[in-house]
């Protein structure tokens, strides 16, 4: 029997920052993966500003990794042809892509280095109410128990923690899906950012992230409409790459270095299921459907999600499971929940041709404009932090760039 006070079960963004986060408060962690790290993660690798800033708060820099690329400039493209192009503020990063088969690994060297105990390659393949109810224990592959006072479930959108507790949702498919294809020896998408909105792809989009070396993760992701079949996207994606607009960034020398790979995205937070058994155990990350149901972004979501449900746990102690689970949620809905409904309505603009130019055209109005559309696309601060003021403080609209130099 092993004995902790958080087991956390999967080990990207949201696991890691809440082993991080309750090994650096003091508590006893066991980190466990199914997967050996490194490990690859369909993903278009970009970072938002959110998402640097929490890396830098849990004391990672993704600048030592590298596939890390920074972002100066963002181009956006709209049915039509018109192009806003947007400059990143100086001074500090903004946004930035690196490969997360290097960025998941790095988190998972920060827990272990906290003082978490960090078991990859092994499976949960059981879960139960320890005796007495207190605690919850997990059987692990190979036969191993580990008891523990909370478990955080950040173990994907099929969360097999939430499937052994009989609460899996086996006809969900999530709100998104995506695809990525990585190219080499591209042109002018090995420099910049670029997001096109197609009208068949709307509020969808395709995008392309540089790499260095040339390179660049190009893909495209769309709302899952009821019923539709995965496999047409790749049809789809063969006619996005021959589209003027698109092979003029990637270049005549652009070439596919894998093939197509595609993924579900779940992003319905503000109605989900965050906690189960009396809130001894909390969900995190893509197991809170947490990404955002505009953009599809889910790393910035997936840390803050890991490191509140860590926090709660710490703050409540073992025997006030209920406080923390009500706390966790008293915290999302506040926060994160009203993100989604304001992304929500946002993306039902975008997906109107009308709604689409209209948005444009205020965006692109003056560079002063430009200038704090950018701070809102990348997260610098959250998506419905002006309507939500009791998350204001003192320069939240203007903090400092978060890896400055």
């Amino acid at each position: 029997m092993i004995s902790v006070d958080v087991a956390v079960v999967g080990a990207g963004p949201a696991g890691a920052a809440a082993a991080t986060t309750a090994a650096r408060l003091g508590l006893r962690v066991l980190l466990v993966d199914r997967a050996a790290f490194p490990r690859d993660k369909c993903c278009g690798d970009g970072l938002t500003t959110g998402a640097l800033r929490r890396l830098e708060a849990l004391g990672l820099d993704p600048r030592r990794l590298p596939t890390w690329e920074p972002v100066r400039t963002a181009h956006v493209r709209i049915p039509g042809g018109q192009v806003a192009s947007l400059e990143l503020p100086a001074g500090a990063t903004y946004a930035a892509t690196v490969r997360r088969v290097e960025l998941d690994a790095a988190l998972v060297a920060v827990a272990r280095h906290a003082g978490a105990q960090v078991e990859d390659g092994c499976a949960v393949v059981g879960a139960r109410p320890a005796g007495g109810g207190s605690g919850v224990e997990l059987e692990l592959e190979g036969g191993a128990t580990v008891r523990a006072w909370y478990a955080v479930a950040a173990d994907g959108m099929w969360s097999p923690l939430r499937r052994a507790l009989g609460l899996g949702e086996p006809a969900y498919l999530g709100e998104w899906h995506a695809a990525r294809q990585y190219h080499r020896r591209v042109g002018a998408a090995a420099r910049d950012f670029w997001v096109w909105f197609e009208r068949d792809l709307q509020p969808g989009y395709a995008w392309s992230f540089p790499l260095p070396g040339e390179r660049a993760n190009v893909g495209f992701g769309v709302r899952r409409a009821p019923g539709e079949r995965t496999g047409s996207m790749k049809a789809l994606w063969a006619d996005l790459l021959s589209r003027p607009q698109i092979s003029a960034v990637l270049g005549p020398l652009a070439r596919a270095e894998e093939n197509l790979k595609s993924w579900p995205i779940p992003a319905r937070i503000g109605a989900t299921r965050l906690a189960a058994l009396g809130g001894r155990v909390l969900f995190a990350g893509d197991a809170a459907r947490a990404a955002d149901c505009m953009t599809g972004e889910g790393i910035a979501q997936a840390l803050e999600t890991g490191e509140l449900a860590a926090r709660f746990a710490a703050a409540s102690g073992p025997a006030a499971a209920g406080e923390a689970a009500a706390a966790y949620r008293a915290a999302i809905r506040r926060g994160m929940a009203i993100d989604d409904w304001l992304s929500a309505r946002f993306s039902a603009v975008l997906g109107a041709e009308r709604g689409m130019r209209g948005w444009f055209r205020l965006a692109n109005a003056s560079a002063g404009t430009r200038r704090r559309f950018v701070h809102w696309m990348f997260e610098d601060y959250p998506r419905a932090g002006l309507i939500t003021p009791w998350r204001w403080r003192r320069g939240f609209l203007h903090p400092p760039g978060p890896y400055p130099g």
